[in-house]
């Protein structure tokens, strides 16, 4: 498997979570919160169909989402929920950050319009960001 696929499965795999993960935190909010959620939610569905047709294209088969996700810890109520979607966030940064790395110019562009995206809803779910979003710490 190439480099480029491998980081595209990965960042694919990261998208299938968010979307888990997003109907788990918008349960859990209302008003504008649950609307912001309800945004975030489809734009990982759009990252998600776009990443499979990128490697539909390459004659890949997407990775598949999986019927259930382990949540990093319990989500309970408002503030649970929304550092769930500030979580959920950060691991498609990282997943972008891999496919950044790779050779081809228009993945790598597209990779870090990707991260530019994720690291604001992260901040904006969480309040806080640090330098070099995605990167380990």
């Amino acid at each position: 498997m190439s480099t480029q696929v491998t980081a595209l499965q990965g960042a694919l795999a990261a998208e299938h979570a968010a979307v888990y993960g997003y109907g788990v935190a918008g349960a859990m909010l209302a008003g504008s919160e649950q609307a912001d959620a309800r945004a975030d939610w489809s734009a990982h569905q759009a990252g998600r169909d776009t990443l499979e047709a990128m490697l539909t294209k390459r004659g890949a088969t997407p990775v598949a989402a999986s019927p259930a996700y382990a949540l990093p810890f319990a989500v309970t109520g408002e503030k649970s929920a929304a550092r769930l979607a500030a979580t959920l966030e950060e691991g498609v940064t990282r997943a972008y950050l891999a496919l950044v790395a790779v050779s081809d110019p228009t993945l790598r562009s597209f990779a870090a319009r990707a991260m530019q995206a994720s690291a604001n809803r992260a901040l904006a779910w969480s309040g806080s960001t640090v330098a070099f979003p995605g990167m380990p710490g």
